[in-house]
């Protein structure tokens, strides 16, 4: 069995995502997990509170209005595709990822490497290594956007060149 390419992922999830729910969706597929995030109308009038809690509350709103429907597509496409489905909706500038996976990654780092996520704690800006490593992915994945992507995209490219290649 063939491993399913992001494409197919994207069409099954844009042919089983009712019409009306999103404004657009995003698709984001990883090894163990696919995030579907989905754009929801904006709350233009926000009468006698904050648009940023207006907006949370309508995520809140959505989430609960199509739960069934989306576990129904989520279990569907776990069974299919062998990856958990996370889902998240977005609403003007409040975007809200529901039960996602939080998966353990081990690594050996060396001193000097350790240092720097011990100064990360020190400093307040993470609560623990574990933390910290996250936080240098995150910064890594935003400051090397391009980049990523195109190691996404070459990486991409040889599968579809060894999919095409002699079964041996």
């Amino acid at each position: 069995m063939t491993e399913p390419t992001e494409q197919e992922i994207r069409a099954f999830f844009e042919s089983k995502v009712p019409e009306g729910w999103f404004e657009e969706i995003e698709i984001w597929v990883a090894r163990d997990e696919i995030q579907a995030i989905g754009r929801i109308p904006d709350i233009t009038d926000a009468p006698g509170g904050s648009p940023r809690v207006a907006r949370a509350n309508r995520i809140a709103e959505w989430r609960e209005e199509t739960r069934s429907e989306r576990m129904g597509i989520a279990r569907e496409a776990e069974i299919g595709f062998g990856r958990k489905v996370s889902w998240g909706a977005r609403c003007g500038d409040e975007g809200r990822l529901f039960a996602h996976l939080n998966v353990p990654v081990m690594t050996r780092l060396r001193a000097r490497e350790r240092a720097v996520l011990d100064t990360l704690v020190d400093a307040g800006v993470a609560r623990s290594r574990s933390d910290a490593l996250a936080w240098c992915a995150r910064l890594v994945a935003d400051k090397q956007k391009e980049w990523i992507e195109e190691l996404r995209s070459a990486f991409s490219e040889v599968e579809k060149v060894r999919a095409a290649g002699p079964v041996v």
